[in-house]
């Protein structure tokens, strides 16, 4: 309000003007310092994802005792012969039987195997949530930051823009410059005024993101973010893709999932071998002694020996599919690595690119066409722009630094975890 206050005084109540002041109306910036730190402390406990693949990954923990547990036993009841007087005690025989299947021995045991393997990779894929999280709590945090950054470099900017447009009106009431120049200088403002407001719409939807991330509403009160601490990687490339090769939880639980498969093919050829059933039973017999009696089955799994030929061969394909995504996953994770390694530190370079060079250069720029303007020297279309490339250097001076710190995100994404072991 107080920027429209100040645009009231300076041009009056015209209808154009009184546009400028509400669009100038923006929100008040974010207050408290933010660090990443804890940022990503928060999303890693409220983060819903990750309660869920944790919950998952729980679940399948319980998998391998059930399926590695012997059948339910069975208990039956026969009655023989039965009179028409539907009277059971004077039936023939009444026989209580209890049943219990037995699996031929290493089945359950690899049936339980291979679930236990299911339950590694499931809980690989919980960290590789955790780890997605984190890269996407850290992108979020360098979008707000930079959005932040962005408003204020719109902001800081405007003020100049403002001293142009007070130059050409300075100038054009002595008669040194057009009146186009004079209008050229109010679109100016009335843009950079719009980019302000756009701006603080950018924070707004930064911030619903970060929120959303640490299961937040989206208007719940975020400080501002520490500016990110732009520095070349300087761990060898090849140490990186080493590390990730050994840590990256998609290839730990796709070695899980071999496991699981190779358990498969054990358990494929088993099936051959037959499984047994056995029962005893208490014989109630009308008018004559009672007895006791026994039986025991066995399946014959020679009757349909192709049935258990292609299962076999199907696991054994299995095996060889999964191995191929483990060759796929590492290949993949090379290029993630490399890339993410050479995004980082091309982003490192143009940050300081801008800070030692290109940023003073701009704004020397501007300070000497803003001299050579007042004297006539040059046109009010040349102070423009060179205030418009001193404003574009300064954007790219701080994307170049989220661009840093989104792609050290991917790279410790790509990597398996921090890229100091110690903060991990």
């Amino acid at each position: 309000m107080q920027l429209a206050l100040r645009a009231l005084a300076r041009w009056g109540r015209s209808p154009a003007t009184l546009i400028l002041a509400a669009l100038a109306v923006t929100r008040p910036a974010l207050a408290e310092p933010l660090r990443l730190a804890d940022v990503l402390a928060i999303a890693l406990r409220d983060n819903p994802a990750i309660a869920t693949a944790g919950q998952r990954a729980q679940a399948l923990r319980a998998r391998p005792a059930q399926v590695s547990a012997f059948d339910d036993p069975t208990l039956s009841w026969e009655a023989w012969d039965i009179p028409e007087s539907w009277r059971i005690d004077a039936a023939e025989n009444n026989i209580f039987r209890l049943t219990q299947k037995l699996p031929f021995p290493g089945k359950r045991r690899l049936a339980g195997v291979a679930a236990t393997h299911e339950a590694d990779a499931a809980g690989e894929e919980a960290r590789g949530t955790r780890l997605d999280v984190r890269a996407a709590v850290t992108r979020a945090y360098a979008d707000l930051w930079f959005a932040g950054e962005r408003a204020r470099i719109i902001a800081r900017d405007r003020a100049l823009f403002e001293r142009s447009a007070r130059t050409a009106e300075s100038q054009y009431a002595i008669g040194q410059t057009a009146q186009a120049d004079v209008l050229r200088a109010q679109v100016e403002l009335t843009h950079s005024v719009i980019a302000q407001r756009t701006a603080g719409l950018t924070i707004d939807a930064a911030r619903a993101e970060l929120n959303a991330l640490l299961s937040r509403t989206p208007d719940a009160p975020l400080g501002d973010p520490e500016p990110p601490p732009v520095r070349p990687i300087d761990t060898p490339l090849a140490t990186l893709i080493e590390r990730a090769l050994g840590t990256r939880p998609e290839l730990a639980g796709q070695r899980a999932m071999i496991e699981r498969e190779q358990s498969g093919v054990a358990l494929a050829e088993l099936g051959y071998l037959p499984d047994f059933e056995v029962s005893v039973g208490r014989f109630l017999n009308y008018g004559r002694s009672d007895g006791f009696g026994a039986m025991a089955s066995v399946t014959l799994p020679f009757a349909h020996l192709e049935k258990y030929g292609a299962a076999t061969s199907e696991a054994r394909v299995r095996v060889s599919g999964a191995e191929s995504a483990l060759r796929g996953l590492q290949d993949g994770v090379r290029r993630d690595v490399a890339q993410a390694y050479a995004q980082a530190n091309a982003a490192a370079l143009e940050y300081e690119l801008a800070r030692s060079t290109h940023v003073p250069h701009a704004e020397q720029a501007v300070s000497a066409t803003e001299a050579a303007y007042a004297s006539g020297a040059v046109s009010f279309a040349a102070l423009l722009d060179a205030l418009r490339t001193m404003q574009d250097t300064h954007l790219q001076h701080a994307e170049a630094a989220a661009d840093w710190l989104r792609a050290v995100a991917a790279l410790e994404r790509a990597v398996g975890g921090a890229l100091d072991a110690a903060a991990e």
